[in-house]
């Protein structure tokens, strides 16, 4: 016997307990909250951006081979670096002004393949 969610996905079998409402494996196997590297070419990309922010700049720096708390550490030690401030929005990391000579410099230190991009 099993019972389903009112959205559709199984949340118990007799079989083996509570499931996961994401994957449908058993709780304890669920793989939903694993964090995953993202696939990639293993390149890290270093580009500019104005648009849709009032003319300021902002540095972007995508494809880090990092997930997690390592990500944030890496954002916060980048943004030290530079002296301003930032965020972290979906993998991606955001330094504020043009910092990419900078940014370049330091992530080539610190072992990764970085290439600019953008204008």
């Amino acid at each position: 016997m099993s019972k389903k969610s009112s959205s559709g996905g199984l949340v118990y079998s007799t079989e083996f307990g509570r499931a996961c409402p994401g994957c449908g494996e058993p709780v304890d196997q669920c793989v939903c909250d694993q964090e995953q590297v993202p696939e990639g070419d293993g390149i890290v990309r270093v580009a500019r951006e104005t648009k849709g922010r009032g003319g300021k700049v902002m540095t972007l720096v995508s494809g880090v081979p990092l997930v997690g708390s390592e990500l944030k550490t890496l954002a916060k030690e980048l943004k030290k670096k530079c002296g301003t401030g930032g965020a972290l929005k979906d993998g991606v990391i955001e330094i504020q002004g043009e910092q990419r000579d900078l940014l370049v410099s330091e992530l080539t230190k610190r072992g990764f393949t970085v290439k600019k991009v953008g204008g």
